[in-house]
């Protein structure tokens, strides 16, 4: 994909019946159903139930089995509950009946209420940083190998601006953070159901990558294999995904060949809009 309007295409499902939907698959360069896909198709699906004053407030998803490029992924939307203030939804997703994915969300009608969140982080505007393309091309020809994995994986549809320098920390052992500031390119104002989908699609790059950061001398020797196990996101505000948001992730964790990873969100006006948690896979060859 190119363009944030292919992208958004792909997250619109096509309508079998009323609970089911089907989607189609971004060709993804490492060889499976890209993880945030799914999160967001399957979003998308439990949307498409739920009555239009309802917005979602948290997701969690398992990845159960590596999905396939070449065959379209069929959602099923269990109506679990029609509350009086929250709607919950499950979603299936399968390839040939099998399972691949499950997620349960749940939706809210917008409720007055007090507020409080952690303080925004001090870090450099993104206006101040290069972005991952700019970084990635200056050392083309000193880190071939780094630059064209990065390159072949870095969406398209949107801009990253990370803190730090991202060849430096997939070098060398580092602590267990990461940030960056990110933004669609293109589209102008969307409904927030649609950017909610954007920010969990694109959620999911970037956070596991945190988890390896102290270990990347010993990860870096072979091939080691990464999945996402499971994702969580939960929405606290509205947000613009057109607009620069700081996402700063940490891992607390890693053990069983297992990488556990947290992230907060948060706009240019300092507001904290969403939070994330993910495990993921970190299997070297035996």
């Amino acid at each position: 994909m190119e363009t944030l309007s292919e992208l958004i295409g792909l997250l619109t499902l096509e309508q079998l019946d009323d609970r089911t939907f089907k989607g189609e698959n971004y060709q993804a360069p490492w060889g499976r159903v890209f993880g945030g896909q799914v999160l967001a198709q399957g979003l998308h699906a439990a949307y498409r139930t739920v009555p239009s004053e309802r917005i979602a407030h948290s997701l969690h998803g398992y990845f159960i089995l590596g999905g396939q490029l070449d065959l379209p992924i069929i959602y099923e939307v269990d109506l679990v509950r029609n509350g009086g203030s929250f709607t919950t939804r499950r979603v299936v997703a399968r390839q040939e009946g099998r399972a691949i994915f499950t997620m349960a969300a749940s939706f809210q009608i917008i409720e007055p209420g007090v507020e409080h969140q952690l303080p925004f982080p001090e870090v450099l505007a993104p206006e101040g940083l290069l972005t991952s393309l700019e970084q990635m091309e200056a050392v083309r020809e000193s880190h071939p190998a780094i630059y064209k994995r990065l390159r072949m994986t870095l969406p398209r549809e949107f801009e990253f601006r990370p803190l730090e320098n991202i060849i430096d920390k997939l070098s060398h052992n580092s602590a267990a953070m990461n940030g960056l500031w990110m933004r669609s390119l293109g589209q102008g104002k969307l409904p927030l159901p649609l950017q909610q989908q954007l920010l969990a699609y694109v959620s999911d790059y970037n956070l596991l990558i945190t988890a390896t950061l102290p270990h990347r001398d010993i990860l870096n020797r072979g091939k080691t294999f990464y999945a996402s196990l499971d994702h969580a996101i939960w929405f606290h505000r509205e947000f613009d995904m057109d607009a620069w948001l700081l996402y700063t992730m940490d891992s607390p964790s890693a053990s069983n060949s297992r990488g556990f990873t947290r992230g907060s969100i948060y706009d240019r006006e300092g507001r904290l809009v969403a939070s994330v948690a993910q495990e993921g896979l970190m299997r070297q060859p035996k």
